[in-house]
């Protein structure tokens, strides 16, 4: 059985695109008790069903998908897709941060994201990491789908 769990950051300041970069478009074709989502990451697609969260961790299930069969699952999207430029990023420890710069209706928003083996996992924060917003529900990328950034200011 497939979990996940991560933590949650927005990016401060001293923030500088850095690391490896790639363009990702996602959009969400189902949200009930448990989400569906369909993704492409650079010329790779994939399809994800994720269960509700339970604390910072949920389960989570992802499949390569076809090109063509993920542009075409595009179509069926519950809400805009969200556009987004994701950085891999060694952090001071040398765990991996991803960093996402939202574009479109979720411009200036900039988050980062750190998956652990547990809830309770020690971890060292990198200087440009700033607020938790693990718990915060309106910054998981369905809300943002539903309810963009650009619209709570």
């Amino acid at each position: 059985m497939a979990v996940e769990t991560e933590r949650k950051f927005l990016v401060n300041a001293l923030w500088t695109p850095r690391g490896d970069a790639k363009p990702y478009r996602q959009a969400y074709l189902a949200e009930k008790g448990c989400t569906l989502r369909i993704r492409r990451a650079g010329e790779q697609c994939f399809l994800t069903v994720k269960g509700a969260a339970r604390g910072c961790s949920r389960l989570e299930f992802e499949y390569e998908v076809p090109y063509e069969d993920a542009e075409a699952m595009f179509t069926l999207a519950l809400y805009p897709p969200i556009e987004k430029i994701r950085y891999r990023v060694p952090g001071p420890d040398g765990r991996i941060w991803e960093v996402d710069e939202f574009h479109g209706a979720n411009e200036g928003l900039v988050v980062a994201e750190i998956e652990l083996e547990s809830e309770d996992e020690p971890f060292v924060k990198p200087d440009w990491v700033g607020e938790e917003v693990t718990y915060d529900k309106r910054y998981t990328n369905v809300a943002l789908s539903r309810e963009p950034y650009s619209r709570w200011l």
